[in-house]
């Protein structure tokens, strides 16, 4: 069962990353804003159903303690959907799906751990492919400048990388928090309820962040009619029903599963490109594919 739920996340996961893209329009002002509420909401019910049937014994005070994570995750999806206003998919979703080659190297500059000559390799080869995207954003066909002005073309393609370091940030406090039950700063945990805990946690705070959003847009007066947002509600589902599946297809075989859901990318490439009607360049998805090429291959190694 484990191969089922890790091919149903990487597809469900998938599914959200194009829900997400229709929903960033870029004539929406405040469209990023609207799929950060609309996931906080559906993951708020998720948190509520999960303390109202899970024995997991949640103290609220957790939501304190694990806010540095929740804040990590929550910003830089933030900044993620910002920058899928004005980015292709295709360019986005490899590029911050980088965050896991840089948890790597943060774990070993800052706790001094040893990295394989296979996973520098990995990351020598992602550098290379975003190096290369970077250059073509600023050259040729391929320049952003032209459509969307210097100041905003740079904060849009800057926006992936954002999410990039953020994300892993939060991954590497993470290790903090959730590698050994008797070191961690979560209160009232067990082997068996740590994670659940932690993601309630996070779960509960993108649900508080999501009615101060509302309110904040409220008081601007900008409309959340719910008709309207059907493809950002569709987005926070999957997204919410990819981190249940991730669960169970990362308890049976995390060795495998783990690489397998790090090809979401090539999943969101290929929906992109069907559905979204996305071209790119052969130039760019031969760099593209270095980076996701990097992503499996660090994957593999990491998860050995």
């Amino acid at each position: 069962m484990w191969l089922f739920f890790t091919l149903a996340t990487t597809f469900i996961w998938g599914l959200a990353e194009l829900f997400y893209k229709k929903g960033a329009r870029p004539d929406e002002k405040y469209a990023h804003l609207k799929i950060v509420v609309a996931v906080g909401f559906v993951m708020g019910i998720h948190a509520i159903f999960t303390l109202i049937t899970g024995d997991i014994g949640y103290n609220f005070a957790n939501l304190l303690v694990y806010f540095p994570v929740s804040l990590c995750y929550i910003a830089s999806m933030a900044f993620s959907f910002f920058g899928m206003r004005f980015i292709e998919e295709s360019i986005s979703d490899p590029i911050e799906n980088t965050s896991g080659a840089i948890c790597s190297l943060m774990a070993v500059v800052i706790l001094g751990e040893t990295i394989s000559s296979g996973s520098i390799a990995a990351i020598i080869l992602i550098v290379i492919g975003i190096l290369g995207v970077g250059f073509l954003e600023n050259n040729g066909s391929t320049d952003r400048k032209k459509k969307l002005g210097k100041k905003m073309a740079i904060i849009a393609f800057a926006m992936p990388f954002c999410y990039a370091f953020i994300d892993a940030l939060g991954s590497f406090l993470d290790i903090y928090y959730l590698d050994d039950v008797s070191t961690s700063p979560l209160l009232d945990i067990t082997e068996d309820t740590i994670e659940n805990v932690a993601n309630t946690s996070y779960e509960l705070t993108f649900f508080i962040v999501a009615i101060i959003l509302l309110i904040f847009m409220k008081a601007k007066g900008v409309k959340y009619e719910l008709p309207t947002q059907r493809d950002k509600i569709l987005a926070a589902i999957c997204e919410t029903a990819g981190q249940f599946t991730y669960v169970f297809a990362m308890s049976g075989n995390g060795a495998i599963a783990a690489p397998i859901i790090s090809a979401v990318c090539v999943v969101s490439m290929l929906l992109s490109r069907i559905f979204l009607k996305e071209k790119l360049t052969w130039k760019q998805y031969m760099f593209l594919f270095m980076v996701i090429a990097g992503i499996l291959i660090l994957a593999v190694i990491e998860g050995e």
